[in-house]
């Protein structure tokens, strides 16, 4: 079947792989339609991407049909349509009996540990399909970047009309930014990129986005009569962002970090301590929220109109992916059709 698989650093390969035996118990055989290309994707190419090992068939933001399931589910048939949730956790260790499976000790997500969705049929636990009568199969590939933010939000439990700041309007960004408006805060973004700054004008609506030039604190303090935000996501996955991040929070507030990196990230102790500042740190999603973003999606709450920016299929993905990774080639979430 057609495949396509990242062999090592900079090299995309067209492959032909043998199709899947008859699904296991608890499993579905799933046609695969749709995969958003993550910020993980493009890591991963460059050899920047943590617990990731090559070669590997990426893609875990998958729009997908069902063929064929093994399992009793009434509402996952031959036909069903679903959004795929790609973390797999064992279901036994500390995290997983708290409830906390986006962090399971043993965890496998989907085209980063394991290989994932890049090729024609695949083999999906049932408990990780949701699905949907109404979405199409690209919006369905848009539901897990979206259960990033949706999660960070979670996290920091946002209070109606409090001062936010997102930094970093990429897709998690963005994310972040659909979910802190749902909650009814008061955003601010930060942008270095031009063009991204834009789109979050014209697309999201976001009045108050600032380029990094001048002194962005005494910016975000005339903007906000003097404060500063009580909540800052760092949605950048850039050390440098990520350590100059705790300047732009209030007093007291939080610094929800969304993106991460291979290496270390340092900060001045001190600053941390005057402000005495709660530091959060967001992992994947729940199952909770992929129910949460269906919902709102098929009531029409969630737009997803202005997020698919770029769109190849398996005979030209190879060529145009490294494009991709240039800013000014202007992605948001670029969309394999297989």
């Amino acid at each position: 079947m057609k495949t396509i698989v990242l062999e090592e650093i900079e090299r995309l390969v067209r492959a032909d792989t043998a199709m899947p035996a008859d699904p296991a118990p608890g499993t579905a055989l799933v046609r695969i339609h749709h995969v958003g290309v993550c910020g993980t994707d493009l890591h991963a190419y460059r050899g920047r991407q943590p617990f990731f090992s090559y070669p590997r068939i990426l893609g875990h933001e998958l729009g997908v049909e069902v063929l064929e399931t093994r399992g009793d589910d009434p509402s996952i048939a031959a036909g069903t349509r679903c959004a795929v949730e790609p973390y797999y956790n064992c279901g036994s260790c500390q995290a997983c009996r708290r409830g906390l499976t986006n962090c399971c000790v043993e965890l496998q997500v989907l085209g980063v540990h394991t290989d994932g969705g890049m090729r024609e049929i695949f083999e999906v636990r049932l408990d990780k399909l949701h699905p949907s009568e109404v979405l199409t199969t690209d919006q369905l590939a848009l539901v897990e970047t979206l259960g990033i933010g949706a999660h960070a939000v979670e996290r920091a439990a946002l209070e109606r009309e409090e001062a936010v700041l997102i930094i970093g309007a990429g897709p998690i960004g963005l994310a972040t930014l659909v979910f802190a408006r749902l909650a009814g805060a008061r955003i601010s973004v930060l942008e270095l990129n031009g063009d991204r700054t834009r789109f979050v004008r014209e697309q999201f609506g976001v009045e108050h986005c600032l380029d990094g030039s001048g002194d962005v604190v005494a910016q975000l303090e005339e903007a906000l009569d003097g404060d500063l935000p009580t909540t800052v996501f760092d949605a950048t996955g850039n050390p440098a962002s990520m350590a100059g991040a705790p300047q732009y929070v209030a007093s007291g507030g939080k610094l929800v970090y969304v993106g991460f990196v291979m290496g270390e990230v340092g900060f001045t102790d001190a600053e941390m301590h005057r402000k005495e500042l709660t530091i959060l740190r967001s992992r994947n999603a729940h199952r909770r929220n992929f129910r949460q973003i269906l919902k709102l999606m098929e009531e029409g709450r969630l737009d997803t109109r202005p997020w698919i920016t770029h769109r190849a299929t398996y005979d030209d993905f190879v060529e145009q992916f490294p494009g991709w990774l240039d800013p000014k080639a202007g992605v948001v979430k670029a969309m394999l059709e297989l």
